[in-house]
Parts: structure tokens; sequence; C-alpha cells
């Protein structure tokens, strides 16, 4: 058996990063010709430890951005001014787009329209709570209210 540390993520054989153990030719004829792997050198090993320290590090700092955000999200109350008639229906709707410009000049927060959760746009005046997903289980809720445009 030959080790190999696998470049890229192969089902059914591991992760990026990972020390495995392929036969020669299995190595030689279809994982370093591909890029999936390389063969495990004692250089190649520490490199490898040292990359995954380095990711392990990454998420972890990701991670506390993500709940930082989060946090603050869940404090921001954002109003938003729409046209509406009489009956407080909404001449238009207020979706993903609006909210996020809403947050970005709130907050100055970049955040990416399709984390926001909608089911189907605001169409009324009045005050929701919307969900932002931010990472892989983090959602905030922030607090929109959508008042008439005077």
């Amino acid at each position: 058996m030959a080790q190999a540390i696998l470049l890229q993520d192969v089902d059914a054989l591991g992760e990026r990063g990972q020390a495995i153990d392929v036969s020669p030719g299995y190595l030689r004829n279809y994982l370093i010709p591909r890029k999936l792997a390389q063969p495990a050198t004692a250089g190649a090993l520490v490199e490898a430890q040292r990359r995954r320290e380095t990711a392990e590090r990454a998420d972890k700092a990701r991670a506390e951005r993500e709940a930082q955000a989060a946090g603050l999200l869940s404090k921001t109350v954002i109003t938003i001014h729409q046209r509406a008639g009489e009956d407080g229906k909404l001449f238009g709707s207020v979706g993903a787009k609006e909210i996020v410009d809403a947050l970005r000049d709130a907050r100055d927060l970049r955040i990416d329209r399709r984390k926001v959760r909608l089911e189907q746009p605001l169409r009324e005046l009045g005050t929701f709570m919307v969900e932002i997903e931010l990472a892989d289980d983090t959602v905030a809720s922030v607090k929109t209210i959508i008042s008439e445009e005077k």
C-alpha cells in the first residue's frame, strides 16, 4: 500500500488534506494524473497538517464573525417607506433587494439577497420579522417596519 495526501475531496476515500492508504497503481494511474492526490512524503505530510490547521482557524474566525453579525442583525430595526393605498396595501412590494439595501444603509453590512428568507414579497404596511441566513445554521431575525411614504 502507498500513502497519499488528498488534494480534493474524493468520494469513498476521504476529504481534502487527509492522508490515506491506496494501492500504488491507483495512486499512479488515477489519483495523480487527475490531480486528486499527491504521494505522501514527510514534507507533504507536514504541509498538509499545516494547511488543515490554517483552515480550522479560518473556519473558527468566520464562525465568530457570523455570530457577531447575527447579534448585530438581531438588534437591528429597519424602516422602509413605500407608497400605499388607503387600505394599507402597497403599490408594489418589498422584496429581498429592498431589505438588503436597507440593511446596507443602516449597518453597512453586505448581505447576499438570496440569504433573505421571504416566502413571498411583503405587500402591505406593518411590522414583520424577516429571517436572514448567515452561515451554516446561523439565522438572524431583523425587525422590518414598512411605513407609508409621505
